[in-house]
């Protein structure tokens, strides 16, 4: 059933561009809006949440005609490719956020960015590939639980976006771990790609992450009259948290890298080990080679010819110089 739900609500998002709205009051109270209430919203009737399709031709309209936000901050909200980022203007905060990707069949890595528009009456955001924090936000909202405030809403999504990513660190620990134990049981060269998608991983995680961090650090400090002292409390945890999340994902890269090193190293070690043996095999057998070919050659004047016990004299012969040899090499400390 909720799989049916989900898929007539993307129907309706493609046909409309609007995933959903709602009018937040003070008690908590929201009501899901259409395209008909949004235009007929005035500021008094209580904060306003539009979460639109950046895709969709009609939600672009109206955010080009009806929204009364800047060109500068529509710019914004339709950027591709954004890192994350904050702008406080007179009239509003613009913020763009990196969370992990959840959607089914995707990479975790592969980031997607919520574009977020608030003020004290007013939320505006974007998207362009589901974000599983702003749906957990909805359906809290449905369920009468949602946040009360803009200060609240944004602390509610940044947070949510942070327990996803720090789910992904934690997986990424755990992999390294499991590799580091591999390679002291088991070496093997089937774990070469494996560290490195995990160092790719972490990289494309970093990329987001740390910008991310610096960002929730500096929007602690902004002056921001909609911004209670508990939400700059609780923005301020979130901040620290992040930049553990980074810190751990720095620390999974080099055990990743030293992984890398000790397989390698024990990989060549394993193929010298093998040359040498080798090497050994060819030096014994190199006289006895030696010896069996001046004996095989079609010349006159062969030693032993005539005598019915040379071959029997020669293989004893070889025999003994092969364990004198083994011996020799011993004693050198060769084997």
């Amino acid at each position: 059933m909720k799989t049916r739900e989900k898929a007539g609500d993307d129907m309706a998002e493609v046909s409309s561009g609007l995933v959903y709205a709602h009018r937040i009051t003070g008690d908590r109270r929201t009501s899901a809006l259409a395209w008909a209430d949004i235009d007929a919203w005035q500021p008094e009737q209580g904060l306003l949440w539009v979460h639109l399709d950046a895709a969709n031709e009609t939600a672009l309209g109206w955010l080009t005609r009806k929204s009364g936000l800047s060109p500068m901050i529509r710019e914004a909200l339709l950027e591709q490719g954004t890192r994350p980022r904050s702008a406080v203007s007179e009239t509003g905060v613009l913020i763009i956020i990196r969370g992990v990707n959840c959607n089914p069949g995707a990479d975790p890595e592969d980031m997607v960015a919520v574009r977020m528009f608030i003020s004290d009456r007013r939320i505006i955001t974007m998207r362009r590939n589901r974000v599983m924090a702003v749906q957990d936000i909805h359906e809290a909202l449905c369920s009468g639980n949602g946040p009360a405030t803009a200060g609240e809403f944004l602390v509610s999504v940044v947070d949510r976006i942070t327990d996803r990513i720090g789910e992904i660190v934690a997986d990424i620990e755990d992999r390294v771990a499991e590799i580091e134990d591999t390679i002291v049981s088991a070496e093997t060269a089937a774990l070469r790609p494996r560290l490195a998608e995990l160092r790719r991983e972490s990289i494309s995680l970093r990329r987001y992450i740390a910008p991310q961090r610096d960002m929730l650090a500096r929007l602690t400090h902004e002056r921001i009259a909609w911004l209670t002292d508990s939400d700059r409390t609780l923005l301020r945890e979130t901040a620290e948290r992040t930049a553990r999340y980074v810190e751990d994902i720095d620390a999974a890269r080099e055990r990743a890298l030293i992984s890398q090193e000790e397989l390698n190293n024990r990989l060549a070690e394993r193929m010298n080990r093998a040359m040498y043996t080798l090497s050994i095999v060819a030096a014994i057998f190199l006289p006895l080679g030696l010896l069996t070919g001046l004996l095989g050659i079609n010349v006159g004047g062969i030693p032993g010819t005539e005598n019915p016990k040379a071959f029997l004299i020669v293989t004893v012969f070889l025999v003994v110089l092969a364990i004198v040899l083994v011996g020799w090499f011993r004693k050198i400390k060769w084997l």
